[in-house]
């Protein structure tokens, strides 16, 4: 049977729905204060520390995302590494089976929305939502750096922090597809949300140093440098290990490169100085690309099972 209209007749309705949905979700505004809360912890002491260091620094902005004290070594990207995952992880753990729960998926499907717009739109609202609470949060970074440093950001430093924030957003986009994806798998949401929590806590904690385990013993080798080229290669298989790199890239300008580096690099190079801003995301693009890849394959894995599962009232 050939079905007639757009596959995305509806998508607007979806949309809007579930943004309703996840502005009102006690759940959501639970999540959203504890990355708030968190994050405001890390730069304020970012910024006790940022105060000791001259003004002549050329990207001192930048050091209220990546400067953690000593008595508290956890800088503000650390901690949006461990809360977005986990943000993501509980709006979209349910976003499928709870429907089938519900048993209100059939009821949905059967006004003129098909699978397609349902789908899509669950995604969309909340990767939006998402995104729109990083924005709120990277403005209030931006805000209390101007009021309590007394200094303006740079053109440069304010296009670096930009690029961060998009690449966090692709990062948040990552652990949504996850989550959606085994909403759907699974029709019980514990399993979902436990088997998403697994999966990030193995790839974002383990799996980066086990990787060269792995590599050793299914790649024997004497040569170091195939053993540390591999190992890097399967250690970014984990999103986590992307998203740091991107940032060590964006938001260091000193950085040269993120993985080995070669005499031939340093040749001419001044150590210490920053790099440009193109050269920095030609250094991060293949992470970028990464992300974003990762994104795009679990939708697809999601849709595919989705489109092929029945549902029944």
């Amino acid at each position: 049977m050939q079905r007639e209209g757009s596959a995305l007749h509806g998508l607007g309705v979806v949309i809007l729905k579930e943004l309703s949905d996840h502005v009102t979700s006690i759940r959501m505004r639970v999540l959203e204060w504890l990355v708030v809360l968190f994050g405001m912890l890390a730069v304020f002491n970012a910024i006790q520390q940022v105060k000791e260091t001259t003004a002549e620094d050329p990207f001192l902005f930048l050091k209220l995302f990546t400067t953690a004290p000593d008595s508290f070594p956890f800088s503000f990207v650390t901690f949006l590494m461990i809360l977005v995952p986990l943000v993501s992880i509980g709006m979209a753990f349910d976003s499928i089976n709870g429907e089938h729960n519900r048993r209100t998926l059939s009821r949905i499907l059967s006004q003129p929305i098909y699978r397609d717009a349902l789908l899509f739109g669950k995604f969309l609202a909340g990767l939006f939502t998402l995104s729109v609470s990083l924005v709120a949060l990277w403005l209030l970074v931006i805000g209390l750096g101007l009021f309590v440093l007394g200094l303006p950001p740079s053109g440069e430093e304010l296009a670096r922090a930009f690029i961060f924030l998009f690449i966090t957003i692709a990062y948040a986009g990552v652990w949504l597809a996850l989550a959606m994806l085994f909403s759907i798998v699974f029709r019980s949401g514990a399993t979902a949300v436990l088997t998403s929590l697994g999966l990030w806590l193995f790839l974002t904690l383990i799996w980066p140093s086990l990787s060269k385990f792995v590599v050793e013993a299914f790649w024997p080798s004497n040569d170091n440098e195939t053993i540390l080229l591999a190992s890097q290669f399967f250690s970014r298989l984990s999103p986590a290990t992307m998203y740091g790199e991107v940032v060590v890239a964006i938001l260091n300008p000193t950085t040269r490169t993120l993985g080995l580096i070669y005499l031939s690099q340093l040749q001419g190079a001044v150590l210490g100085a920053p790099m440009a801003l193109g050269e920095s995301l030609i250094i991060a693009w293949p992470q970028i690309v990464g992300l974003i890849a990762s994104t795009i394959l679990l939708f697809v894995a999601g849709y595919v099972i989705f489109q092929r599962q029945e549902v029944r009232a």
